[in-house]
């Protein structure tokens, strides 16, 4: 009961402040930097092979691991060990979590880049624009939910009763791949804007405006770009929820969120060519779905220790992904 105690108390304290916001948000834009001139296609037309965004992908997990180890020694200097452990161990959980339901988005990224057939060079463009565009719209809710969840605490039951309905959706429905040319919001796009079919200028140049005869066409490109942005919004309505459930600190929350973010065009090219051997994926982000949506709604009748919750999400991702492996044609139509 006494380490239940520390835990909660460590826990309800907010480490957020001005200095520790604006380091952060300046180590986000030297990052993003970095992935803007470093994390490059070979050359025109080629993919971005499976080594080259691995080794993206574990530099980017380094990045957030080097990070938590210097929010660990500040906490740790300025409020004390269990407060450090608590929140590095929060920020771990979340981050986890993040990267977890963002293979969903990755999927949908998947087809809908297939669907307009978008050249290896384009995709890594769309995707740059993709994660500022999805940094600041988190940013954005993220704080909107620290607040609601602050004035109305009764909000967490609504989170969690719409994570577990999420969950078993998407336990029930991941089979169902919609073209995205099918969809309303495709539809939407080509009925209120000026689209043509060619996303190439006269120089032969892939664009997303186009002049043509002095007026402007948004190309195909341009509605991916809409459309991707647009599924971002989507799911981060079910993850900044599920992030809740494991800390309300909101820096905690936001680097966690951010963090996993920015590994997303790495892990982009990584999963385009394991998609077919982790197929199984999906059931797991339904499964931690549901355990998150519980957890929420149980919050005043039983804790769930965030050692457990960390554990639980790993085993289930290890799990899914040796069954995928071990069972090539498991949950295949």
């Amino acid at each position: 009961m006494l380490l239940v105690g520390l835990s909660d108390a460590a826990s309800a304290v907010a480490i957020g402040s001005p200095m520790l916001y604006a380091v952060f948000f300046a180590i986000v834009a030297a990052l993003l930097l970095v992935d803007f001139f470093t994390f490059k296609t070979p050359g025109a037309g080629e993919a971005v092979s499976l080594r080259q965004a691995g080794l993206w992908s574990a530099i980017w997990v380094g990045v957030s691991v080097l990070f938590a180890a210097g929010l660990w020694w500040y906490i740790q200097q300025s409020v004390g060990t269990a407060v450090a452990n608590q929140k590095v161990g929060e920020f771990f959980t979340g981050y986890l979590l993040e990267k977890s339901l963002a293979v969903d988005n990755v999927f949908v990224w998947l087809m809908i880049f297939g669907a307009f057939a978008v050249s290896p060079a384009m995709q890594r463009k769309i995707l740059l624009y993709g994660v500022i565009g999805a940094i600041v719209m988190r940013t954005v809710m993220i704080f909107a939910g620290a607040w609601l969840i602050q004035e109305f605490s009764w909000i967490l039951y609504i989170f969690g009763a719409f994570l577990l309905y999420t969950g078993v959706k998407m336990w029930r429905n991941h089979e169902e791949q919609k073209d995205p040319k099918q969809s309303g919001l495709y539809r939407f796009l080509q009925k209120h804007l000026r689209v043509t079919d060619d996303s190439r200028d006269d120089t032969g140049q892939e664009r997303f405006v186009v002049v043509k005869q002095g007026v402007k066409y948004a190309t195909p490109l341009a509605i991916v770009l809409i459309l991707v942005e647009l599924s971002d919004v989507i799911f981060a309505v079910d993850s900044i929820p599920a992030i809740f459930a494991v800390t309300t600190d909101p820096f905690i929350v936001l680097t966690a969120n951010l963090l996993a973010i920015l590994g997303l065009r790495a892990m982009f090219f990584l999963l385009a060519g394991l998609a077919d051997k982790f197929h199984l994926l999906p059931y797991a982000l339904s499964v931690i779905m549901v355990f998150i949506g519980v957890k929420m709604l149980l919050l005043d009748v039983l804790h769930v220790p965030m050692a457990i919750s960390l554990g639980f999400i790993m085993l289930v991702l290890s799990v899914t992904a040796i069954l995928s492996v071990k069972f090539p044609q498991w949950g295949k139509a």
